[in-house]
């Protein structure tokens, strides 16, 4: 049968488990479509347990869980957060909501992740936490970043919003830091649409993690029975998902072994379709170190300086392949000049952001598409003249 995807390979295409409609008519059989319902509670076991977090709380973006982390941490206005530019808005609004100012530093040349060794430099009297992301689902340098937070008693909020089924020295992405924060987009490997969840680390921070979740008040608490009512307790807003989300979401928790390893298949594939191009100097390949376990979330490829993203990007939608370059840096952007500050020199991140692109990748994916890919990869950088 002919498909949009036969004619054109799209950048992403959500993928479905079979069971997500099954359970979404399950929630609604059980007359629970609010949430936190048995679905909800499900995740919030299988989140656990995956990464021995103290507490999971599905969230209805990974936005909303890094809101929650800046509410948790008391943020207030001057407060410095420490983290890098090249990362999604997300991740600086959450905090600039509270009042704080973003501390943009550069990223390593490697990982694309946050330099670990220019964020003791960035510290001030004013700065309250570091906020690593854990870029293509590779970790940053979880052990010195947890180091250096220590010695100045910061705290950790790790964004790892592609970071689900990733590990760091055995620890999963996320269950380092404090608080860690993972998304459910439809782009990420599990998805719910849009959704997302809060790890926290810390149990200190568990109770009130629950009463900023439910609008600021204890009625997680009320539900299972440890007070007779339950009233305004603090800050808070209205950050869990409906429990539809968490049914097609716990479709895909099933799954997720199986997912993450078809996507690692497909990764691996163009690694190896690849490798030639690396060898004439016309692009550079993702760089994993020894100690990380990623999860394919994406797969890109750093241009050479000499050669026209653009151009690159004009012959892949020529051929019908979505391609797309990634993020603007946000110390070059309007709203992160104006709420942040960027320290030192971020020439890594600007290069990057300049000659980054990303392959399509997602389960489903054919070796004939990834052939196209790559073919039409090769007539642009012109390797068979």
């Amino acid at each position: 049968m002919d498909t949009n995807k036969d004619r054109h390979i799209p950048f992403n295409w959500p993928n479905m488990t079979g069971k997500e409609l099954h359970y979404i008519a399950e929630a609604h059989f059980n007359g629970r479509l609010a949430g936190d319902g048995p679905f909800t509670k499900r995740c919030h076991t299988w989140l656990e347990t995956r990464t021995q977090c103290a507490k999971a709380l599905l969230t209805h973006s990974c936005t909303a869980a890094l809101e929650m982390a800046a509410l948790l941490l008391d943020i207030e206005p001057g407060d410095e957060v420490i983290m890098p530019s090249y990362t999604f808005v997300s991740t600086a609004n959450a905090f600039v909501l509270r009042g704080a100012v973003p501390v943009f530093v550069d990223v390593r040349d490697d990982t694309l992740n946050i330099d670990e060794q220019l964020i003791e430099s960035a510290i001030t009297p004013r700065t309250r936490a570091i906020v690593p992301v854990h870029y293509a689902g590779v970790a940053c340098e979880m052990d010195t970043i947890m180091a250096i937070a220590a010695r100045h008693g910061l705290k950790v909020v790790e964004d790892a919003a592609q970071g689900v089924m990733a590990t760091y020295k055995g620890r999963a992405l996320g269950s380092i830091g404090d608080l860690g924060a993972y998304s459910f987009h439809e782009t990420k490997n599990v998805i719910s649409g849009e959704g997302g969840s809060l790890l926290v680390n810390d149990p200190q921070l568990t109770p009130r993690a629950e009463i900023i979740r439910e609008k600021g008040t204890d009625r997680s608490r009320f539900f299972r029975g440890e007070v007779d009512k339950y009233t305004w307790q603090e800050v808070g807003s209205s950050f869990l998902p409906g429990e539809l989300m968490a049914a097609f979401l716990w479709a895909q928790f099933e799954e997720a072994d199986k997912i993450t390893q078809q996507r690692i298949v497909s990764w691996n594939r163009y690694h190896a379709l690849l490798e030639s191009f690396e060898a004439k100097g016309v692009l550079r390949r993702p760089i994993v170190p020894s100690e990380c376990q990623h999860n394919a979330h994406m797969y890109y490829v750093l241009l050479s300086p000499e050669v026209n993203r653009q151009a690159v990007l004009d012959d892949f939608r020529r051929n019908d392949i979505a391609s797309v370059f990634h993020y603007v840096p946000l110390h070059s952007s309007p709203a992160g000049q104006k709420y942040g500050r960027a320290q030192g020199d971020l020439s890594v991140t600007d290069s990057v952001s300049e000659r980054l692109v990303r392959l399509p990748l997602w389960v489903g994916l054919t070796e004939a598409q990834q052939d196209k890919v790559a073919n039409t990869l090769s007539r642009s950088l012109k390797l068979n003249e």
